[in-house]
């Protein structure tokens, strides 16, 4: 306890003098966390990162390396775990990125492509290959092996509706399957609607979009607007147990909840997709992830893979960061021994430019005890640690 406490007092005279986790946003239809100094918490880890213009995304590789995506100059950036950089990679339109279990990254950008004459830049999804051909490995062997363009994974025709689809974010599962999250504009150009989770196998090839089970109905429009995704596929996981499920988040400003766990359900009958019932109990926690309302514009979507199961979530417009268990508490588990039992509510935030400060807050990582959030207004890269992990 010592030690936890003297790293708070250092922590906390290197932050301004606006309060250690910075002041509440001024936008007072905003709920952003309000949190006092206390033992147990995220704190900041210096120096920020800042040789970005606008960092999107971000993510913990499988090689136990990082990367970023840069928007504005359209690049993946390799760090190391110190920070780092290892080199550039230059994608159109980059504005996100996973690694599988191969150590392919795939990058969601955009393809330019000539039809009837008229040049559109189509959302697509670039394999890149990180192993060179000379034995090295790293961005410097980036090589792109394969493109998949909408909408020509799944139709040869073409509509126009199609440039306006946009794909978000990746997720991976054990085989190297993945899930895509996809919105568009129509319901009629897609076999299925145009706001749809995709699965793709591990050959790049389009399997199927995403139907829900609910109450013994399948509901092939579940989705709406869906941005973040993640499954329980995480490193530093060597080997993986091939659960399917995984967490999204929606960017519809009139849906109720906005980030769920869904289920890949198999029984006899066969298998189904189904939303995960989550307690809400106030002896347990204060906070729930699946409160009415809770999130704004949760872009930023996490999952610990070391065992601690947490769920990160960034929310662009309250400028916030937000931890759940895997039951759906908000917050961490005290320590043996505290002075309660009750999970210990560890999410902050507010906008502006604090080391515990954020300004569209859009991507979120975690490796070893550390989280990693690309707080795309600022143009950096800030890293936090719980302060009951340090040393």
């Amino acid at each position: 306890m010592k030690k936890i406490l003297l790293a708070l007092v250092v922590l906390s005279a290197l932050v301004s003098c606006d309060g250690f986790f910075g002041t509440k946003t001024d936008l007072d239809f905003i709920d952003t966390p309000e949190f006092q100094i206390r033992d147990i918490s995220y704190v900041p880890i210096q120096p920020a990162l800042t040789n970005f213009v606008r960092p999107v995304d971000i993510t913990t590789g499988f090689d136990e390396l990082i990367y970023v995506i840069d928007e504005a100059t359209e690049e993946v950036i390799s760090l190391d775990e110190s920070g780092r950089e290892l080199g550039r990679f230059s994608v159109q339109g980059a504005r996100s990125i996973v690694q599988d279990r191969r150590l392919d990254l795939l990058v969601i950008g955009t393809k330019t492509d000539t039809i009837s004459g008229k040049a559109f830049d189509l959302t697509c999804i670039y394999r890149i290959d990180l192993h060179g051909s000379n034995g090295g490995y790293g961005i410097r062997n980036a090589r792109i092996t394969n493109e998949i363009v909408h909408p020509f994974y799944f139709k040869t025709t073409f509509s126009d509706d199609d440039p306006f689809v946009l794909f978000n974010r990746i997720g991976v599962l054990a085989n190297n399957d993945y899930y895509v999250t996809r919105n568009g504009v129509t319901s009629s150009v897609f076999y299925g609607p145009d706001d749809a989770i995709l699965l793709f196998n591990k050959d790049d090839e389009f399997v199927t979009p995403v139907a829900v089970s609910v109450r013994g109905s399948l509901i092939r429009d579940y989705f709406e607007k869906p941005f973040g995704i993640v499954t329980t596929i995480q490193p530093p996981q060597i080997s993986a147990n091939g659960n399917n499920d995984f967490l999204y988040s929606s960017i519809d400003e009139q849906r109720v909840i906005k980030v769920q766990y869904i289920e890949y359900v198999e029984t006899e009958f066969g298998a189904t997709y189904e939303p995960r019932a989550m307690p809400t109990s106030e002896d347990e926690a204060d906070g729930f992830l699946t409160f009415p309302f809770r999130f704004d514009d949760p872009k930023g979507l996490s999952l610990a893979g070391d065992g601690t199961n947490h769920i990160f979530v960034t929310d662009s417009k309250k400028d916030s960061l937000y931890l759940f268990s895997l039951n759906g508490f908000e917050g961490v588990k005290p320590p043996p021994g505290y002075s309660t039992n009750k999970y210990i509510n560890v999410s902050f935030g507010g906008t502006g430019t604090g080391l515990t400060q954020f300004n569209e807050p859009s991507g979120i990582a975690y490796k070893n005890s550390v989280v990693y959030i690309a707080d795309a207004g600022n143009g950096r890269v800030l890293r936090f640690k719980l302060t009951t992990d340090f040393d």
